[in-house]
């Protein structure tokens, strides 16, 4: 036998001898098949033996993963993150804090200088603090994807690209080309590899092009190129076990997703996406089952410097998830109050979820996962 050199070389008694090649054969000699190994020290001959056993994969446990909508850093805002990042957002994030991750749309450039864009009525930007108040408020990604990302333009964009790289801070949407722009966030959370793209369906017409990421240049993701969103999802889904698409879409003020949106969340579903969730239209809109994926077409202003009866209306969403099964859906209502969201509580609490509930009225999705 090719193992049997190596039983004999070892010095044993004729009962620990039979014992011992009993033992090997029983293991298919692969113990003395290293130590035959010519000139193999040790620690080669055990990674010689570990490399021949099968590594077990890891097995999936549901985790928790939370989402929420429109943050800038302007107006009252900008105050409490000069005071103190650490407590920028407020109660909000002892909800935010209890999933095992918490994504959020960041409407914004980073940046304390640049030029505003021309045209634009509202342009937005925050010094690098506001990486450090998502961060203690329990944010564990963020998009840049969205129709403020660019607001001070490419000077804007460098100064945005660089507090990213020093921050440390995860960002997706954005990047110093198409490449980093349309790349996924990971990570592995209970055995799940989990990858969330960002992208943005509204940018002014003069800015199309000039905002969008292309070869190696700079900007943001578009979804207004769909094959490029929905490569980016098949690439994803190759090694993933949740893919997510947090995108900036809709219309402000519109309380029912326009056809546009529907029609690409169906793409993006038929592309291998097992969630998509949006912002953008200042107010919150309904979500729900697209045949066995999660759709949330507007999660409506998170952290904003102004609020109404509807713009104040805002909430976290959290989904519990099993690879590609999303298991439940939870509403965490709250009010924006002097820019920050509050959660709603006692009877108003109960009375918020079945408002928000009934705004799947009008999306075509329903309560349950539902064959396709």
């Amino acid at each position: 036998m090719a193992c049997s050199g190596a039983v004999r070389r070892l010095p044993l008694a004729p009962a620990l001898f039979t014992l011992l090649a009993s033992a090997l054969l029983a293991a298919g000699c692969s113990a003395a098949e290293s130590e035959s190994v010519p000139g193999a020290s040790r620690q080669e001959r055990q990674e010689t033996t570990t490399s021949s056993a099968s590594s077990p994969k890891p097995q999936r446990r549901p985790y928790t993963i939370s989402f929420a909508g429109d943050v800038h850093f302007e107006g009252v805002l900008r105050n409490r993150l000069n005071a103190d990042p650490r407590t920028a957002l407020g109660p909000i994030a002892a909800v935010l804090r209890r999933s095992n991750l918490t994504a959020l749309n960041l409407e914004t450039a980073i940046t304390t200088g640049g030029t505003p864009a021309p045209g634009k009525q509202f342009t937005f930007r925050a010094p690098a603090t506001a990486f450090t108040a998502l961060k203690a408020a329990g944010v564990d990604v963020v998009t840049m994807a969205n129709n403020h990302g660019m607001d001070y333009m490419e000077s804007g964009l460098r100064d945005t690209l660089a507090a990213i790289r020093s921050s440390k801070f995860p960002v997706i949407g954005i990047g110093a080309n198409e490449t980093e722009a349309y790349r996924p966030y990971r990570r592995t959370v209970n055995g799940n590899r989990v990858s969330i793209i960002g992208a943005t369906q509204v940018l002014d017409e003069q800015f199309i092009q000039s905002w969008t990421a292309a070869g190696d240049k700079a900007g943001l993701a578009s979804a207004k190129n769909e094959p490029r969103i929905l490569r980016a999802v098949r690439q994803a889904r190759k090694n993933s076990d949740t893919v997510i698409v947090f995108l900036h879409w809709g219309a402000e003020l519109v309380k029912c997703p326009t056809p546009v949106q529907r029609g690409l969340a169906d793409k993006l579903v038929e592309a291998g996406a097992d969630v998509v969730v949006g912002s953008h239209a200042h107010i919150l809109l309904g979500g729900g089952y697209s045949g066995q994926a999660y759709v949330q077409y507007g999660l409506g202003n998170f952290a904003f410097y102004n609020w109404g009866p509807q713009t104040g209306t805002t909430g976290v969403l959290t989904l519990t998830i099993n690879g590609r099964k999303v298991l439940k859906d939870q509403w965490t209502p709250a009010r924006i109050n002097g820019g920050v969201p509050v959660p709603v509580t006692g009877g108003a609490r109960e009375q918020a979820v079945g408002a928000y509930r009934a705004l799947r009225g009008c999306t075509g999705l329903s309560a349950a996962p539902r064959d396709s």
